[in-house]
Order: structure tokens, then C-alpha cells, then sequence
């Protein structure tokens, strides 16, 4: 029974994750291209030294695929990996919690997802392009991390609890880490125009949302063909 719910979860998390390549190469690559048009232009203003060069040393390139059909099959490969990994951790609390996950509420569970790992920290974080300033990544990947886990506890407050106290920790998990804030860069100064920036944000938030409500769906049609039963026990 175990095998099968995890191969169900993995089977609709890349599933998912291919939907969400599809929605990346027409929707978001094409802003990112134009964006690192502005990066290379104003490459010689984003320097990220942090010492001194050493003459006659050359730094190693990081890789990167190259782009047309090699991005985007590297894209919807790490898309489909993430889509597998995020469908077992949402199939994983659903068992844990005995909150029960079909294809009734699989919208639901999604959306929890989505407000979890992309929408709340997207108010303080939003989604950046290539040129883009940014603040220390050490940082503002704790921030990251513990926005999500502080939302998906206060989601889940909200979800299992009806008592006065577990409202009121809800709510104040999810608020927290806004109080607290979100590592800035020094300067909001950018090459890359406000209005790709914006599009940018608002097109990730759109596909992170689409690419969460099909996780769940997905994961709550697969577990209630393959896990009937669990629930009950």
C-alpha cells in the first residue's frame, strides 16, 4: 500500500511538473531572455567580486544549458523533479495528519501548497529575473525557508484546529515573518525595466499557482484510484 500511494504521488508530482514546463517555455523563458539582455548590457555595473582579481586568473564559467530546446528540456526536467518531490511531501502530511487527500479537495491541498511556498514568500521575496538586485542569499534563504514552514504550520491550524488559541497561533505564524522582513539588497537600482520585472512576478505567481492546484489534483485523483481505504484506518 505504501509503495503504491508513493509511486501514485511521484507519478502526478511529474505529471505536474511536465504541465509546468510547458507554461515556463511560453510564459516565462521568453522574460528571462529578454531580461539577461539587460544584464549583459549592464554587466560591467553588477560586479560580484569580492576581492581582489589575480592577474592572469580566470574564474571558471558557471554552466549553463545552452538555450532553445536544451533550456527548456532542462527546465521541464528540474520542473518534473520538483513536481515529484512536492507531490510526495503534500501525499506525506495528508498520511501524517489524517487530513484525508482526493480528488474532492485535491484543489485545496494545492492551493495550501501554493500560498505556503510561493505566495507568501513572494511578499517579501518576489520572484527576481537574471540582473536583478538581490540581498545576501544565505539570508534570504532562511527567511525563505522559515516563511514557508511558519505558513504551511499556520495553514494547518487553521485546517485541523476550530479552538480560539490555535486560530490566534495560526494567524501569528503566518504574519511573523513579515514583521521580521525580508533580507533586502542595498539598492533597488536595476537595468532591467519595472514593467518586465512586473510581468515577470505576476507570470510566476500565476504558473506556480496552476503548477500547485495540478499537484493536488493530480495526487487526490492517483491516491483515490490506488489508496482506497487508507483514510479509514
Amino acid at each position: 500500500m505504501i509503495g503504491r500511494v508513493i509511486l501514485a504521488a511521484l507519478l502526478a508530482g511529474v505529471a505536474a511538473g511536465f504541465i509546468m514546463g510547458v507554461i515556463q517555455h511560453f510564459k516565462l523563458t521568453p522574460l528571462i531572455l529578454e531580461a539577461e539582455v539587460f544584464e549583459t548590457a549592464g554587466g560591467a555595473g553588477h560586479s560580484h567580486e569580492t576581492g581582489p582579481a589575480i592577474a592572469g586568473a580566470d574564474e571558471p564559467e558557471e554552466w549553463n544549458p545552452e538555450g532553445g530546446w536544451e533550456r527548456t528540456f532542462y527546465t521541464t526536467a528540474a520542473s518534473m523533479l520538483a513536481g515529484a518531490g512536492f507531490a510526495a511531501v503534500l501525499v506525506g502530511i495528508a498520511l501524517l495528519s489524517g487530513i484525508p487527500l482526493t480528488a474532492r479537495n485535491g484543489l485545496l491541498w494545492g492551493l495550501a501548497g501554493f500560498i505556503s511556498v510561493n505566495l507568501a514568500p513572494a511578499m517579501g521575496l518576489s520572484p527576481e529575473l537574471p540582473g536583478m538586485p538581490a540581498g545576501d542569499l544565505l539570508a534570504r534563504q532562511i527567511w525563505w525557508i522559515g516563511t514557508i514552514v511558519a505558513t504551511g504550520i499556520g495553514i494547518y491550524l487553521f485546517a485541523i484546529r476550530r479552538q480560539p488559541w490555535a486560530i490566534a497561533v495560526g494567524i501569528a505564524l503566518i504574519i511573523a515573518p513579515h514583521l521580521i522582513g525580508a533580507p533586502q539588497p542595498p539598492t533597488h537600482e536595476s537595468g532591467v525595466p519595472a514593467g518586465l520585472a512586473a510581468q515577470f512576478a505576476a507570470n510566476s505567481l500565476a504558473a506556480a499557482a496552476a503548477f500547485w492546484c495540478v499537484i493536488g489534483v493530480f495526487s487526490g485523483l492517483a491516491l483515490d484510484r490506488t489508496a482506497k481505504g487508507v483514510w479509514a484506518t
